[in-house]
């Protein structure tokens, strides 16, 4: 079954965001739009390649009203004591949760159960907690911050624009498409 439209599961975890410590639930990511970054493992190879790009663009999340979460099976301390160990992680701002247990990473079926690690899956939620985007890259696949940004940027267009569809790198001002039977054929 697909996880596509499905609200979050319930979860309790540690996040660590600027030098503090707290916990973070499901209802923590209702309210706004937020994206939840699975990833292996601290101290890593490809992993800080990836929170440093979304550390880059994090301004950007922030203005669309976008919480960006990391998530590892680490803990919040081993979090913290990377981003003291490594200039790229240091510049992060946006929560680090630690799922040392697991469920969080379970709840998104991105646990790689005989490593205790988690596949590089990234999801979008909406305000209302449901999964609108779901993606899962094998480990040696690093991500891209900006088409995170241009495929959150059409599903809240896609969410407030009801009967408009965006069509294949659709960028903000683009024309979108309204599917109906008079389409058909003609794309």
């Amino acid at each position: 079954m697909s996880i596509i439209n499905t609200e979050v599961k319930p979860f309790k975890a540690t996040a660590y965001q600027n030098g503090k410590d707290f916990e973070v639930t499901e209802a923590d990511l209702k309210g706004k739009w937020s994206v939840v970054v699975f990833y292996p493992a601290d101290f890593t190879f490809v992993c800080p390649t990836e929170l440093g790009d979304l550390a880059d663009h994090y301004e950007q999340f922030q203005e669309m009203g976008v919480e960006v979460y990391s998530v590892s099976t680490d803990t919040h301390f081993t979090h913290k004591a990377w981003q003291n160990a490594s200039p790229t992680i240091a510049k992060i701002k946006y929560p680090m949760i630690g799922d040392p247990t697991g469920r969080m990473t379970r709840n998104f079926d991105v646990m790689i159960e005989e490593d205790g690690l988690a596949l590089r899956g990234t999801f979008v939620i909406n305000p209302e907690g449901e999964i609108k985007i779901a993606e899962i890259h094998d480990l040696g696949i690093g991500r891209s911050a900006t088409e995170l940004l241009r495929k959150v940027r059409a599903a809240q267009h896609v969410a407030a624009n009801p009967g408009e569809v965006c069509p294949a790198a659709w960028e903000p001002g683009a024309d979108t498409l309204a599917p109906s039977l008079d389409l058909v054929g003609k794309i």
